[in-house]
Parts: C-alpha cells; sequence; structure tokens
C-alpha cells in the first residue's frame, strides 16, 4: 500500500482527491494539507510515499514549496493544479507527475480516471522508493532498540590509499541542500571533464530521476550508477539509493563497483565509502567536493585523500543550505580551498586542465 499526503487549500477538493486516490487499489490518503507549512509538519509525522501538491496556494505558493521539498527532502511528488500553464515547468521542478485540475463541463469521473492512470504509472517509481525506505520512528524512540550507531568506513571497505596517481577524476558528496546545489554546478560543466563520481544522500527511488534531471541540465553524460561501468570522459555517475558506490582499477580501466552492506557514518549510499574507494583507486590524482549537507558523512575519507595529495575543496557557510559536512571536513584539516557554491564548477574546470593541485 503506497501512502499519500492531499495538499490543497480547498476543503471540497481535498475530499474529492482523497476519495477519489482512496478508491484506486494499492493507494491510501494517510493525511491532508491546507497549506505548506501544514504539509511539512505532515511529512515529518507521516513520512508518506508520496505528495500531491496544489500551485495555487496560500503562504507560500505549491511551486516554492516543491521546490523546497526536493532540495530538503526529496520524495516522489505529483502536482494537480489549475494552473495547466505550469504543466512542463513543474518537472524541472522536481515532480514526477502533473494532473490539470477538472475544466469546467469535464466530469468528475473523467478527473478520477486522470488521476488513476497518472498514479499507476508511477508505481514502478514508488516501489522502488518504498522497497528500502526506512519505517517512521515511533513517538518513543528514545530506547536504545532504535539508536543507530555509526559505522567506520573500515567495516566496509579497509584502506588500501594508492602510493602512486592514477586516473585523474572527481568525486563530490553532498546531502542536505544537494539536489539544487548540484544541479547548479552540472549547468556550468562543459563535455570532456574527468570522469565524475556522485554521492548524494537520497531517497532509494529517487535517485534515477534525479540522474535524469542533472543530465539534462547539462553538457555532462549522467546516469545512475550500475555495477560494473568503465568510467568514461565526459561522464557522471550517481550512486543509487540503497548502495555505495564505489570503484575499482582493472587493468587499464576503472569501473564501478556497487556495495549492498550496512550504511556507513549512517548513510547508505556514504560519502565516506565512495572517497575512500576514490583513494585505494588514484590517491592523489583525484578531486574530492565536499557541498552542503548535515552531519560528517565523508570527512574521515576526505582527510585521508588530503594526505594523500589529491586535490580537495569545501562548499562555503554562506552558500550552503547546511554547513555541517563541509564543516566538519574543514575542522579535521581534510581540505586545501572553501569555495563559492557558484565557483565549484569552475574550479573543477581548472582542476581539469591541471591549475589546480
Amino acid at each position: 500500500m503506497y501512502t499519500v499526503l492531499v495538499i490543497d487549500d480547498s476543503p471540497s477538493m481535498r475530499r474529492i482527491i482523497k476519495d477519489m486516490i482512496n478508491s484506486i487499489d494499492e493507494f491510501e490518503v494517510v493525511c491532508v494539507a491546507t497549506d505548506a507549512y501544514d504539509a511539512r509538519e505532515k511529512i515529518k509525522e507521516y513520512e508518506p510515499d508520496l505528495v500531491t501538491i496544489d500551485i495555487n496556494m496560500p503562504k507560500m505558493d505549491g511551486v516554492t514549496f516543491l521546490r523546497n521539498l526536493m532540495r530538503l527532502h526529496p520524495m516522489p511528488a505529483v502536482v494537480i493544479s489549475g494552473e495547466s500553464v505550469r504543466g512542463n515547468d513543474i518537472f524541472d521542478d522536481g515532480a514526477v507527475g502533473f494532473i490539470p485540475k477538472p475544466e469546467t463541463g469535464e466530469s468528475m469521473n473523467s478527473f478520477q480516471d486522470r488521476i488513476k492512470d497518472t498514479l499507476l504509472n508511477l508505481t514502478f517509481l514508488l516501489k522502488r522508493y518504498t522497497l528500502k525506505k526506512p519505517p517512521a520512528l515511533k513517538k518513543s524512540s528514545k530506547s536504545s532498540s532504535n539508536i543507530e550507531f555509526k559505522v567506520h568506513p573500515d567495516e566496509v571497505i579497509p584502506l588500501k590509499a594508492a602510493i602512486f596517481p592514477g586516473m585523474k577524476l572527481i568525486a563530490i558528496g553532498s546531502s542536505t541542500g544537494g539536489v539544487e546545489s548540484l544541479l547548479k554546478v552540472f549547468r556550468k560543466l562543459p563535455s570532456g571533464l574527468p570522469p565524475i563520481l556522485i554521492t548524494q544522500h537520497i531517497p532509494y527511488g529517487f535517485s534515477n530521476s534525479f540522474a535524469h534531471r542533472l543530465n539534462d541540465h547539462s553538457e555532462v553524460v549522467v546516469c545512475e550508477a550500475k555495477d560494473g561501468m568503465i568510467l568514461e570522459k565526459g561522464h557522471g555517475y550517481l550512486a543509487p539509493g540503497n548502495m555505495h558506490l564505489t570503484i575499482e582499477k582493472y587493468g587499464n580501466e576503472y569501473r564501478t563497483k556497487l556495495l549492498d552492506t550496512k550504511k556507513v557514518s549512517q548513510h547508505k549510499p556514504s560519502v565516506d565509502v565512495l572517497f575512500r574507494s576514490v583513494n585505494n583507486a588514484v590517491g592523489g590524482s583525484a578531486m574530492a567536493i565536499m557541498m552542503t549537507g548535515m552531519g560528517d558523512d565523508g570527512t574521515i575519507a576526505m582527510k585521508e585523500l588530503h594526505d594523500n595529495g589529491a586535490y580537495t575543496i569545501a562548499q562555503n557557510e554562506e552558500s550552503c543550505v547546511v554547513f555541517g559536512m563541509p564543516m566538519k571536513a574543514i575542522q579535521a584539516g581534510a581540505v586545501k580551498d572553501i569555495v563559492h557554491l557558484d565557483e565549484i564548477a569552475d574550479y573543477i574546470i581548472e582542476f581539469s586542465k591541471g591549475r589546480r593541485k
């Protein structure tokens, strides 16, 4: 059963949409919200698998809410609105579906059919998103049985740092705020760069669509990483939302390797695991970038890369949504340069040309 939150400021439309969705097998509306601020609290409480969003809402319009949702808590979202003029634009904002509200003279049966067709066509995405989505914590989560212990990267990938530099490549780690920040960076990147590896903390089922968004907005060819892919210039590889992304050397080639193991630094995929594997494979020839995010995932392995001669940078506090991961890396002495988000693409280009080391 896929759980749904319906957001609409109209009581009658909330009731209509709720009843129509509840009539579809495998879908259940678990809560409704009157505006974006109400929705924010309901998402925290109910952890729905899908949200429907109206564009014309009080306090905060639906487009702004959608962008904030994709930036801070990316999840499947369908826009149900009379603002059909935005039908194409909302996909760039992160929506996975758009359903126009009934036009004058349209029957409710026709509207219901459109809702049903759209949601049933999204079940493949929802299945991926919910398959390994962590269950919502119970209100009594203070008990010791719910404490999530931090796992060191050594438990998943031993440190065997490369003595001699290998292939030039770029590794990026990000979390909260990373979706929009990565899009901003990739829009400025040209083709022909060294391979780019990305670990963004993102829910399972959402990483593939995000890879497509990066690909559509950049000259870099971006895909969700699969096991055994040969790293190529001009290509980017995004870690799936439920697997650690690593690389290994095979002869003269470097290939992706996905690990379905425990969380590391409380995340899967983990930036520490990616950075550790990059250090093991290419060592000092790598560039590692720590972008906006909460916590300290990536700090351990970024310090190892830094000490092995790799070029390491961190996003500055001013341009971060959450200055957590970059701050921890800076405090650990793992960073050579601190860079504004608007300049990260330029630093990547300069590194690719040998001007940053």
